[in-house]
């Protein structure tokens, strides 16, 4: 059986949380390219110019893409022949801690909900841990800032309202967010299991790499019929108008009850950001 000690925990979740809010992923960058290639609105275009300049010199000048470098939101997949040696989440805890420190990146956790004292190091991190099989560790660490969290719901549907009244609630979230959430947003789509569930499922789904569908046909022309129509309302980048107020739209689900569609609706702003490390 491998072991890992807390320490190489820790220093893994540091290294991500800088690289995280300075690089853009890839696939993010790729699919906001592509976007300006294709949005037809000069005023559009202008702004997601201006998008593609930030995220270019964030990492050479060491800075991060934006000002707000998000709570830490840290996906942990364990293997079952893997044994960690400590306390996990306080090794990531300390990641998260070294890393918002050296890298000179905002400190945005207060310590209670209503108290509002920051905590100054950004802990605790939001941490979610999967089992899976192997003997390796899959450390993702994805900040989320709130002004695109801030526009996030959930409803619990009725079974009778199906697919149509779950496209319905998607648009009216995204409609009612406009400008807030810094489009082009990618939309994180949680469908079943139960109140909790679901909006994990949402906020997990923003980890896929954009352009990649979902598995079951069925999901993915359910993805590609709600960017068409989130695309469709005009909004556009920064909400000026356009083409492009989403770059993709991802869903996860769930087997859920008999009497329930739970939905959940994570939006992520353009800077869509996450970094993945395998130990």
């Amino acid at each position: 059986m491998r072991i890992i000690p807390s320490a190489a925990v820790s220093a893994a979740v540091k290294h991500l949380c800088i690289e995280a809010n300075r690089h853009l992923p890839e696939d993010v960058q790729a699919c906001i390219r592509s976007c300006r290639e294709q949005e037809p609105w000069p005023l559009a275009q202008e702004v997601l110019d201006q998008i593609i300049a930030n995220f270019e010199l964030a990492p050479s000048l060491e800075i991060p893409i934006c000002q707000d470098t998000g709570m830490a939101c840290v996906f942990l997949e364990i293997g079952r022949d893997l044994h960690l040696e400590g306390d996990i989440p306080a090794a990531v805890d300390e990641g998260v801690r070294q890393g918002y420190r050296e890298g000179f990146l905002r400190a945005s956790v207060v310590s209670d909900p209503l108290e509002r004292v920051n905590t100054g190091d950004n802990t605790p991190a939001l941490c979610y841990i999967d089992f899976v099989a192997g003997d390796a560790l899959t450390i993702t660490v994805a900040p989320k800032g709130f002004g695109s969290e801030n526009m996030s719901q959930i409803k619990m549907l009725h079974p009778a309202e199906g697919v149509q009244g779950l496209m319905d609630f998607v648009l009216q979230v995204v409609e009612s967010a406009g400008p807030n959430p810094c489009p082009p947003v990618v939309v994180g789509l949680g469908i079943g299991g139960s109140f909790d569930k679901a909006a994990y499922l949402a906020k997990k789904a923003l980890l896929r790499p954009l352009g990649s569908p979902h598995g079951n046909p069925y999901y993915a022309d359910l993805e590609a019929q709600l960017l068409r129509r989130i695309n469709a309302l005009g909004i556009g980048p920064q909400g000026f108008g356009g083409a492009t107020t989403a770059l993709a739209v991802a869903v996860e689900t769930m087997p859920t009850h008999i009497a329930g569609l739970p939905c959940a609706v994570n939006l992520n702003c353009h800077v869509s950001r996450h970094a993945r490390m395998v130990l």
